[in-house]
């Protein structure tokens, strides 16, 4: 029986053909995103047989349950193999399936400890965004420790193909290694699946609002919780290419907290205030005065800080204490204005087009911008930790807004 020649679409053709050491297919539902990780995961299987000079060499296929593998990745490799015409046994008890090219181990994720005792030169993790999140790094770690063959190329590769679900462990590993040429990112539109019937997206538009929409079909990533804080922040809408200009006024809305202190800078321009630099992680006051002396000496500057910080001490003096001995100008209130008034104020300041945001600058207050949820009793969630650089910003802008009034809304 000769091989069977089969269509593919551009993004599984480029995902097929990919030599990434990690390359990421993200899309929408019946985009083709597992068909293309079953393609290529017996693709590996080949070249690696043919690599090794006719030795056996193994590859593995993840997917979050062991009835995911199942009901998707068994009927998947069995139709792909005899395409292909060649011949294979399966052991369901294992789950493992072997060819003469070497076999194929199937493990489910949300079972870290089944990924174990085996060796692999190549893997392929389906739908990771659907592992618990208190699993999901576990497994990844026990995926790359397997992944340990030897061969002759330069780097075992491990893939994704799956649906974003906002936020999750598929984006802030693209967002962490989209500046290395060694990780791709391919993104695909059920839309552009050519092979179901157009009934099925107009059932999809039927079901889903239009953030769900963005993912399940576009295969974008965004945030799917309910409740956003700052719903009215756009990352592209609010971008800007402002910067510092040498001894303008900056204005400093300051979180304090051990080890994670945060901070925003502004500046004003003809009534309208941008964020263009921030400080996160810092570890205390003493180190985030240093910090902003060596990068802003020149610069006039004002600090609207979190009024706890006259009760918080470090080194034996309140945190706004140390601010005024290192000589800056620091505007605090007495109590800090209700949560609920700084969130309506920021979400105020970027729908009235008086806010924005050098994205460059700061990344890690424009992630928090858009992930920022409200947790099940209805305030700002503290276990993600946006709420530091959320909140440093939120006393700036409330500040800025109510106590010196530079601006009008």
């Amino acid at each position: 029986m000769e091989e069977v020649r089969i269509k593919l679409l551009k993004h599984q053709h480029q995902f097929l053909t990919s030599k990434a050491q990690n390359t990421v297919i993200v899309g929408g539902f019946r985009s083709g995103k597992s068909f293309s990780g079953v393609c290529k995961t017996v693709d590996k299987l080949i070249e690696g047989y043919k690599q090794s000079n006719g030795t056996p060499l193994d590859v593995a296929y993840y997917l979050p349950t062991y009835r995911d593998v199942k009901m998707i990745a068994y009927p998947e490799f069995k139709k792909q193999l005899q395409l292909k015409n060649i011949g294979y046994s399966l052991n369901q008890t294992d789950a493992i399936l072997r060819t003469e090219y070497g076999s194929v181990f199937f493990r489910s994720m949300e079972e870290p400890s089944s990924i174990m005792g085996f060796s692999v030169h190549y893997s392929l993790i389906d739908e990771i965004d659907r592992v618990h999140r208190n699993k999901v790094q576990e497994a990844f770690d026990n995926i790359l420790a397997r992944n340990s063959a030897i061969t002759q190329n330069e780097y075992n590769s491990t893939d994704f193909v799956s649906t974003p679900e906002g936020y999750g462990f598929l984006y802030h590993f693209w967002n962490d290694n989209k500046d290395n040429p060694k990780v791709q990112l391919i993104k695909a539109s059920t839309r552009n699946n050519p092979y179901i019937h157009k009934s099925y997206i107009e059932s999809l538009e039927d079901k889903y609002d239009s953030k769900k929409l963005q993912a399940y079909i576009e295969g974008d990533f965004v945030n799917l919780t309910a409740g956003t804080v700052y719903h009215a922040f756009n990352r592209k809408y609010h971008n800007t290419n402002a910067e510092v200009k040498p001894k303008e006024t900056l204005y400093f809305g300051m979180d304090f907290n051990i080890e994670k202190m945060a901070c925003v800078v502004f500046v004003i321009r003809k009534g309208i205030i941008y964020a263009v630099d921030e400080f996160t992680n810092v570890y205390d006051t003493f180190q985030m005065i240093d910090l902003i002396k060596e990068k802003y000496d020149k610069h006039p500057k004002i600090i609207f800080p979190d009024a706890s910080g006259n009760n918080r001490k470090t080194a034996g003096v309140s945190d706004i204490q140390a601010l005024k001995r290192a000589r800056f100008l620091v505007l605090a209130l007495k109590k800090n204005p209700p949560i609920k008034d700084r969130v309506n104020y920021k979400n105020l300041v970027f729908q009235k087009e008086k806010l924005f945001v050098n994205v460059k600058n700061c990344p890690t207050y424009t992630e928090a911008l858009e992930q920022h949820a409200y947790d099940k009793n209805g305030v700002p969630d503290k276990t993600t930790g946006h709420d530091h650089v959320n909140d440093a910003g939120g006393y700036g802008i409330y500040g800025i807004v109510k106590k010196k009034k530079l601006i009008s809304l």
